[in-house]
């Protein structure tokens, strides 16, 4: 299919130019003592940044559905903004105040911050929508909440928990904007520094063939945790009894204003302190706006681009589950954990081979986030479609529609407000990429994370700022229309 082949594009890349380079040349990378350094390294920052989002995550769903803390609306937007934060922002903010801001545990911190809502989301869906029925027979058997939430609601849950961790897992491994900001050497920031400053592309590549083994062991674990068959649509419409939290109600308010302050405080008075000074600067206002424009519709291309892709996938998994769909599935998930700039590189040689046309087009960068993101639609689609009743599309057949009609006219609109999700959770995430659009973006054609970006290696936090409010602003924007319809 085609977003299969899309997804292929840069795995095609690697495999082509890291053959050219000779098994002895690949030899001499890959069995050193450095690139063990870096996969146990990166390993372990995914490893710690996931567990820790898990924990974060699952925490803040389970305390905003399921009990009666005051203000859980409230609390409910503040958990899932950090999303409109880009790691590379949050890392310029914490650089800018803390002094010494370096390092494994520093970057773990900020990647937990910018990427639990990744985790919060899928389970706050989960358990707003999961059966009552079982865990009040549990609850009607003598277990008490602790015991009926590990035994019988995590079990519920476990699918969006174990799509939340993966996805968080994966974008730990591609992240280039935090590690590079915080200084911490894992395989991202050794790929960009053999390409950009050691003119060492086929080192690079072959760091980045072990990022796409790394990749595969995650989605290979990742599905041994699925169940064969298994549906986890809503079949209950009755409200959940809410836990009472009585005198919890103080340590659980100070777990969120901990989360809210270190996730989002430290970013926004970093970035309004820096602002007043940044938007001085003469001609400022226009540079901005013209980044900004351009930022939006890169991202609107992207994300259209990528749902057109996606939906085929999506709507495959869900309604004719199999070996093929799992393929097709898994296939769309191999690219997302590559650094954007091993995209960016693969799309320039698809450009220059293969699509001239659309080499230095914001077209080409609009494909570069269809092969990076496209696991975001895929799932969207995938999972509002299955919580969509197989029972009307079978009344349609029966009626002589055939699958395609079947699908536009039942299946799709009964699935689109998750599809609508997905699309959002893409457009804010294309907003956000930064590597593969420096390397793509036209000649002069500035967005809001180029020019971030350029200010930023530069020092001149003042200058950033502007780009990093508007960035921020802009990326809240579909981050609130994910809490409000997820």
């Amino acid at each position: 299919m085609v977003a299969s082949a899309v997804a292929l594009i840069p795995l095609f890349y690697l495999g082509v130019r890291v053959s050219e380079a000779g098994w002895s040349r690949i030899a001499e990378e890959l069995f050193t003592s450095r690139t063990g350094v870096l996969a146990s390294r990166s390993l372990a920052l995914a490893a710690v940044v996931t567990i820790a989002c898990v924990a974060i995550g699952v925490a803040a769903a389970f305390l905003v559905t399921r009990t009666d803390l005051p203000g859980r609306r409230m609390l409910g937007v503040l958990s899932a903004l950090p999303l409109a934060i880009p790691t590379y922002v949050a890392g310029f903010a914490w650089v800018s105040t803390v002094d010494n801001f370096e390092g494994f545990w520093d970057a773990a911190l900020v990647l937990t911050l910018c990427s639990y809502p990744y985790v919060y989301l899928p389970v706050a869906a989960a358990l707003a929508g999961a059966d009552p029925a079982q865990e009040e027979v549990a609850r009607s058997l003598g277990r008490g909440p602790l015991a009926t939430f590990a035994s019988v609601t995590l079990r519920q849950i476990r699918p969006a928990v174990a799509a939340g961790g993966l996805l968080v897992a994966l974008y730990v491994l591609s992240d280039f904007g935090a590690v590079s900001i915080v200084r911490v050497e894992v395989f991202t920031r050794a790929i960009f520094t053999s390409i950009n400053l050691g003119f060492d592309r086929t080192g690079a590549l072959v760091l980045a063939t072990v990022l796409v083994v790394l990749t595969v062991a995650l989605l290979v674990g990742e599905g041994l945790t699925r169940r064969r068959g298994a549906r986890y649509a809503r079949v209950s419409v009755r409200a959940h009894t809410r836990i009472t939290l009585g005198r919890l109600r103080f340590a659980v308010w100070a777990f969120f204003a901990a989360v809210s302050a270190t996730a989002l405080g430290v970013p926004l008075l970093s970035l309004v302190r820096w602002f007043g000074a940044g938007v001085s600067r003469p001609g400022s206002v226009s540079e901005v706006v013209t980044a900004a424009g351009q930022s939006l519709w890169a991202a609107l291309l992207g994300a259209v681009l990528t749902l057109l892709l996606a939906m085929p996938v999506g709507l495959l998994g869900a309604r004719s589950p199999g070996p093929v769909a799992t393929m097709l599935d898994r296939v769309a998930y191999l690219s997302h954990a590559l650094p954007g700039l091993v995209i960016g590189l693969s799309l320039v040689f698809f450009g220059v081979r293969v699509a001239y046309p659309l080499y230095q087009t914001v077209w080409l960068l609009a494909l570069a986030y269809a092969a990076l993101f496209l696991p975001l639609a895929v799932g969207a689609v995938s999972s509002a479609a299955a919580q969509a009743p197989p029972a009307l599309e079978e009344v349609a057949r029966s009626l002589g529609r055939g699958p395609w009609a079947v699908a536009r006219t039942i299946t799709v609109p009964l699935a689109a407000p998750g599809i609508g999700a997905g699309t959002a959770l893409v457009f804010l995430t294309c907003m956000k990429e930064l590597p593969a659009t420096l390397l793509l973006r036209p000649n002069g054609y500035d967005t809001l994370a180029t020019e971030l970006w350029t200010h930023t290696s530069a020092a001149e936090f003042a200058a950033a700022a502007p780009y990093a409010v508007v960035l921020v602003l802009i990326a809240a924007v579909p981050t609130w229309w994910l809490i409000r319809h997820g």
